[in-house]
């Protein structure tokens, strides 16, 4: 059912570049562009991961605007070939791979805007993944807002009924049995404003943010890893078709993820575990893992952002307090320094709303 998912949203005519060419780098190229990705990781205290539909091609779930995409071949009047139903994919290199560098404390969080269920079926804990458009094994209250772990993918997409009803609690009160839907979200929706506000802190603290498997064309998700570069983190991406930041990236990898990922793996001695389904939450008999985010945790994040953004602020201002004092040394000295032209923006696709407000702290 992985092409009938694209099948069931409402009909939306711009989504975004299609059937761009991939590109690979050579063998040694790779090689050495996962030595230096390992040395950063090393380095770095908040290393952030952006994945996309690139990371679960290689277990048969095509993605959207490559060369063989949904949608790029949905243009052709055509369907993928190869499309594995969502209950029949397992994790892949990427996904088992993410999960013990997050547990090797490596990784810190998780943003992906993938709805297959693979990094839940990778036994990922939530505290460590924002699904910003949804998932497809997990389904939401609509009166106490819990999520719950399905067995099977949701009979539905786009926030409709799935039939069945809520038996959680709520302040230590029965829920009384509420309607749950799928939380499969379509053109016009909301993205989930938990998943959404811990990727946009953990976004802007990493002195790390790692693209996998995305052409970042869809706004907000496609925009969060630049939101370090204002502190001075730095951004990775690793994709086989160019991306519309690629300029903005200080190291780019064309490449198949699952390649990159046992490479660095590898240089950072982790060894990556194959899928098994003891680990995979949607195998339990019975299914009954709750998938909410607690508010508690958003509350002690956002503690921290706001101390570690005013700390990072400051610096800044106080680099850029000296870098003018040396441009004004500059220029008496007959040395003035050239300012690049900034690249014209892109045109995005905002096909789900932004961020209504940022927070002042981050200014």
């Amino acid at each position: 059912m992985s092409c009938n998912y694209a099948d069931g949203l409402s009909d939306y005519k711009h989504k975004g570049v299609l059937g761009v060419p991939e590109v690979f780098d050579d063998e040694s190229t790779v090689d050495e562009k996962c030595e230096q990705l390992a040395k950063w990781i090393l380095g770095s205290k908040h290393v952030v991961i952006h994945t996309g539909a690139g990371i679960s091609t290689s277990a048969g779930i095509p993605d959207f605007r490559g060369p063989k995409g949904v949608w790029t071949l949905e243009k052709k009047g055509a369907k993928p070939t190869v499309n594995v139903a969502f209950d029949e994919a397992i994790p892949t290199t990427t996904h088992m791979g993410l999960k013990a560098l997050v547990e090797a404390g490596f990784i810190k969080y998780i943003i992906s805007q993938n709805i297959d269920g693979l990094h839940l079926r990778s036994g990922l804990e939530r505290k460590y993944l924002a699904e910003l458009h949804g998932n497809m094994f997990i389904e939401q209250c609509l009166k106490c807002r819990r999520q719950y772990v399905r067995n099977k993918p949701a009979p539905t997409v786009g926030k409709k009924l799935t039939g069945d009803v809520c038996k959680g609690t709520k302040n230590s009160r029965a829920c009384r049995g509420g309607n749950l839907i799928d939380n499969i979200l379509d053109w016009e929706h909301d993205l989930p404003e938990d998943d959404l506000e811990l990727s946009f802190m953990h976004s802007a603290l990493a002195d790390l943010n790692i693209c996998l498997g995305t052409t970042l064309q869809i706004i907000p998700s496609g925009n969060l890893p630049l939101r370090n570069k204002r502190y001075g983190g730095k951004l990775v991406i690793c994709n086989l078709q160019p991306t519309k930041h690629d300029k903005k990236a200080d190291l780019k990898i064309s490449t198949y993820v699952d390649v990159i990922i046992e490479k660095v793996a590898k240089r950072l001695g982790v060894e990556i575990p194959s899928y098994t389904k003891e680990v995979d939450p949607t195998k339990a008999s019975p299914c009954s893992l709750e998938w909410t985010i607690p508010s508690e945790e958003v509350k002690l994040l956002d503690k921290h952002y706001g101390k570690t953004i005013r700390e990072l602020s400051n610096d800044r201002k106080n680099k850029s307090l000296n870098n003018s004092r040396n441009e004004k040394l500059d220029y008496f000295k007959c040395k003035p320094k050239k300012l690049k032209k900034e690249e014209p923006v892109e045109n995005t696709i905002d096909v789900r709303n932004s961020v209504k407000q940022e927070k002042s702290s981050a200014e």
